[in-house]
């Protein structure tokens, strides 16, 4: 699907998208559901994502079949079934839950820059994934993910790192994500050819 100017958003088809917000050059999947959430520029997910309540940085990898934000239901009530919220569904004399919708609303996962979450993995709510984190396939992340962390497995734990510390912080310092996009085009083959030391030997000021 061509972009309506060179940097809309690509919504491909089959999408279903609720109160959501998308920045320059974004790529949304085949068949996925975005609601009530806000994707940086250059983010993208591949088919069937499925993301609610979420705020997304920029140039985020979103793999097929990811799920962030999943809901919950409530389980300190006598039943944990959606009728007790969506309650019209089911009579014609009671409206749903807006309270409970708002705070599901509420409860944000957010997604930081330069991030890659891999195929069916799962960010669950007020989770926070720093810059640079990585998710691997199938994980479940229940915590918070620290800048340039790899995590793996259910529930989510520290495989290593992506960069070594004082790399991870010079590169968060640097913040290439907010470069305009003629000054990416123009490092490109560094972005290409250079380690992340060199290229910050190179960029930083």
């Amino acid at each position: 699907m061509a972009r309506l100017k060179p940097d809309a958003p690509v919504i491909h088809d089959g999408c279903t998208i609720t109160e959501s917000r998308f920045g320059a050059y974004c790529e949304i999947g085949a068949g996925s559901r975005i609601a009530h959430s806000q994707v940086g520029d250059y983010s993208y997910c591949d088919r069937y994502a499925d993301i609610a309540n979420a705020e997304i940085g920029k140039f985020a990898n979103i793999a097929s079949f990811v799920r962030i934000g999943a809901t919950d239901h409530p389980l300190d009530t006598a039943a944990c079934h959606h009728f007790l919220y969506r309650s019209a569904d089911y009579w014609d004399d009671v409206q749903n839950d807006a309270t409970f919708f708002a705070h599901r609303t509420s409860r944000r996962a957010r997604i930081g820059h330069d991030t890659w979450i891999g195929h069916a993995a799962m960010i669950k709510p007020e989770v926070t994934l720093g810059h640079g984190a990585v998710v691997a396939a199938g994980a479940v992340v229940t915590k918070d993910v620290a800048p340039y962390t790899i995590v793996a497995g259910n529930p989510a734990r520290p495989l290593r790192d992506r960069q070594p510390p004082e790399i991870a912080a010079r590169l968060v310092a640097l913040a290439w994500w907010d470069w305009p996009h003629d000054a990416l085009r123009a490092a490109l083959d560094d972005f290409r050819k250079l380690d992340a030391e060199t290229f910050l030997e190179r960029y930083e000021r």
